[in-house]
């Protein structure tokens, strides 16, 4: 553990600065946003110093509502430099779910843009707090969100009732620079800095307590496998409310001295013309974002050999596509990422020279620091390699807990200190990880256990697939009985009877699918992450006269 940093993620900052001050720090090219390490962080001081004088102190925390526009980035950092708490909503959130982490998080500030593709962020607010459009900006009290003061929107006009970002730099203006260095110095690296909450396919979100401490150490180690210097751009879609976003991307950058070159959402278009224009050497992405660049029309009409390295996470990334990040997109050293946000997210990664083979079948070895291993999940005993179990993980990395949630966190983080995943997996004999499949995803089909990881790897090597899920559904005879949801590629035609025979003599009869779905796409969170409960809700109905 003698690698381990002991930084802020201000001091992180000042450091970097102090480092690489001419480099670029942040990037929007479709905005012309080009600002300097200097730059970057005399911004984030300027806003640190209006929280300040808003009245924002050491462990309040502040919501924000955002795609990934440049407010979001500084104010990271911004919050960061006072110790305020950043809640980070899901952008994909609606009313009942904003009002819920605004309550159960305790945020005295939410900051906002305009919308995100179906919602008006600014309308669903004044749907869960209707006295702001007539309170005078500064006096908001709302009775059911008690701690709530300060509503601030991020763009040009202003909505009733709320302040505008720009007020912020002037707010600070009446703070120096020794007010700002002494609230920083009061801060302490294992203070609370980051809170997320955990898209949780059951039961209410779970806000996690991430320190300083745990998502600098997670940032370095991670850049470091990548190969990341301070002569990387690093295009970044991810969403920043996600750790992909916000640690394997943005801190990762400002740890190494590399370029954040920043979109403010997904689009395959504009990740073809920045990657080009910006002759950006690493791209992160889930395997969907990938392969629907590299399916773009357009795709060849773009220089891609500036690109090195990247990291492909959130799903099991198909054999093909990681060819194809490789060869056609010059990913050479394009690694794959497996973690959680307990953990901040990363635990393993496959290095930049393993065989492809490594790179597609396993998730890779535990980062430098980062203890894991396989236990059986109803006894707790360790499991020998090869042998399927829980993976769970121990590390300077876990968090805190669950915010107010002391029950989740015990049940999640045991007295020994490990952090139990939820996630299936095995370890070979060189430390290589898989992950088979979560625990909740299994399906019992008449006794017998499928794992659905196992059949979509299978049903991967169909040269029509370009994405397959499979999942469960409720049988009246069996307990549950497997579906493929697959998604063909373009101009493709198939029926269930050709990929039952397909099946036929390769797999166990009890593992071949009962029903055969062809999909255009899949229910996913605003990260990408496919949602296989909202999958089962669908075809459950749908089959379940049967």
């Amino acid at each position: 553990m003698n690698d381990l940093l002991h930084f802020t993620l201000g001091d992180l900052l000042d450091d970097t600065t102090r480092r690489f001050p001419e480099n670029d720090a942040l990037v929007y090219p479709d905005r012309g946003l080009r600002l300097s390490y200097r730059e970057f962080n005399a911004l984030c001081n300027r806003v640190a110093k209006g929280l300040y004088q808003l009245g924002i102190r050491k462990g309040d925390h502040v919501s924000i509502w955002a795609t990934n526009v440049p407010e979001w980035v500084v104010l990271q950092f911004a919050t960061a430099k006072i110790g305020a708490v950043l809640v980070t909503v899901n952008t994909s959130y609606k009313s009942a779910e904003l009002e819920y982490v605004l309550n159960q998080s305790d945020s005295t500030t939410l900051f906002l843009v305009q919308g995100f593709k179906d919602t008006d962020y600014v309308e669903t607010t004044y749907r869960v707090i209707p006295e702001l459009k007539e309170t005078p900006t500064g006096s908001l009290q709302v009775d059911k969100l008690p701690c709530l003061k300060n509503v601030i929107f991020i763009g040009d006009s202003t909505p009733a009732g709320m302040m505008n970002f720009r007020e912020l730099e002037k707010l600070g203006e009446a703070m120096s620079d020794a007010d700002l260095a002494a609230a920083s110095a009061a801060l302490d690296e294992h203070d609370v800095i980051n809170m997320q909450y955990t898209s949780g396919t059951t039961g209410f979100p779970k806000g996690v307590m991430l320190t300083h401490h745990n998502i600098v150490n997670n940032a370095r180690m991670v850049g470091d496998v990548m190969g990341m210097t301070e002569k990387d751009s690093l295009f970044i879609q991810v969403p920043l409310f996600h750790c992909f976003g916000c640690v394997m991307s943005s801190m990762n950058c400002v740890y190494h001295g590399s370029t954040m070159v920043v979109v403010e959402f997904f689009d395959p278009l504009k990740a073809l013309q920045i990657i080009a224009s910006e002759k950006c050497t690493a791209v992160n992405g889930v395997p969907t974002m990938f392969i629907a660049i590299l399916n773009h029309p357009d795709f060849e009409k773009y220089d891609m050999t500036s690109l090195r390295t990247g990291i492909m996470a959130g799903a099991p990334c198909p054999v093909e596509t990681m060819n194809q990040v490789r060869t056609k997109m010059h990913c050479s050293e394009i690694v794959i990422a497996f973690g959680q946000t307990e953990s901040a997210p990363v635990m393993t990664m496959t290095r930049r020279d393993d065989p492809v083979e490594l790179r597609v079948a396993t998730v890779g070895r535990l980062l430098p620091d980062i203890e894991g291993k396989i236990i059986d999940p109803d006894s707790g005993m360790d499991l020998p390699p090869d042998t399927q179990g829980e993976i769970v993980t121990r590390s300077a990395c876990v968090m805190k807990g669950y915010y107010k949630m002391p029950e989740a966190t015990a049940e999640a983080i045991d007295k020994d200190k490990w952090l139990h995943t939820g996630d299936l997996g095995e370890i070979d004999k060189n430390g290589y990880f898989k992950v088979t499949g979560r625990i909740k995803d299994m399906i019992i089909r008449g006794g017998e256990n499928i794992y659905p990881r196992e059949l979509e790897e299978f049903l991967f090597t169909h040269p029509k697939v370009v994405n397959v899920q499979v999942i469960g559904i409720p049988d009246k005879k069996y307990g549950e009985q497997v579906l493929a949801a697959i998604q063909l590629k373009t101009g493709q035609t198939a029926s269930p009877e050709e990929f039952a025979e397909f099946c036929r003599g390769k797999i166990a009869r009890h593992k071949v699918p009962k029903y055969w779905e062809f999909v255009d796409g899949y229910p996913t969170t605003a990260s990408g992450k496919i949602q296989k409960f909202k999958m089962k809700e669908m075809f459950s109905k749908k089959y379940s006269s049967k």
